[in-house]
């Protein structure tokens, strides 16, 4: 790699900044690294090979951008292969210490919060929040406008619909077996339908299905699907009414 080292910010000359930017101390961008006009990239950031970043980002102090996952030789060979560099939208505000992996997409005017980890080959759409100590999994989805709040578990292999929220410290999972699952099994999250809303520290099984605009109560173990504009309570959480009509996002179509 060649590189142009000016002061104590390094900058590959294959990276292409645009105008604007500003550079706090030690920072380090690799090769074919694209970063939009008005940036902020702070202080001891570093920005791997191929990353992207929209216009007028702000990256703030500590992140890592663009990680290669690091599970074993061979996994990270296959990687280096296969695995298409981070994208990351307009707008977006990445806080302090965070670490995403590359192969992920990020959408425009996303908010992600400080110490949160986004792992590889996953999507997150437009106007979403991803708050402090958030950590998310491989081979994801989330849509637009969700919002994940403070210590959040996403496992991989989920879908996230537009408009879902989480609560503080939800966990889901994908793996019915706790690590010994039998040969060919498939991981698979849950998938959450838009405007759900899960409550703090719920639980949700692999493969349930939380319904459009359905709502999982804090400290709920959710171990079957729950039915469209739902209220679950309890372990294992059970139906106790409907959600009420004025707090839909969506209405449901009149037959």
């Amino acid at each position: 790699m060649k590189e142009l080292k000016k002061k104590n910010v390094l900058i590959a000359k294959s990276a292409k900044i645009g105008k604007g930017c500003v550079f706090g101390n030690n920072v380090v961008i690799l090769d074919n690294v694209r970063i939009g006009k008005n940036s902020y990239i702070g202080h001891n950031v570093v920005i791997h090979k191929g990353t992207k970043i929209g216009n007028n980002a702000y990256i703030d102090d500590g992140c890592i951008l663009g990680r290669m996952p690091r599970s074993g030789v061979s996994s990270t060979r296959k990687a280096k292969k296969t695995l298409p560099p981070l994208e990351i939208g307009n707008d977006c505000i990445i806080s302090a210490q965070v670490i995403i992996y590359t192969g992920t997409k990020i959408g425009n005017q996303v908010l992600i919060g400080d110490l949160a980890s986004i792992r590889e080959n996953n999507i997150i759409g437009n106007k979403t929040i991803v708050g402090r100590l958030v950590m998310i999994e491989p081979n994801t989805k989330i849509g637009d406008s969700v919002i994940i709040q403070t210590g959040t578990h996403i496992t991989g292999d989920a879908i996230i619909e537009d408009k879902v929220f989480f609560g503080d410290e939800v966990s889901t999972s994908n793996d019915n077996y706790m690590g010994r699952c039998p040969k060919g099994y498939k991981f698979k999250g849950p998938h959450i339908k838009r405007g759900a809303r899960i409550g703090s520290n719920a639980t949700l099984l692999p493969r349930v299905v939380i319904g459009e605009e359905a709502e999982v109560a804090a400290g709920a173990v959710v171990t079957h699907d729950v039915p469209d504009r739902k209220v679950v309570m309890g372990v294992p959480a059970r139906v106790v009414r409907d959600v009420r009509e004025e707090e839909l996002i969506f209405k449901p179509k009149k037959i």
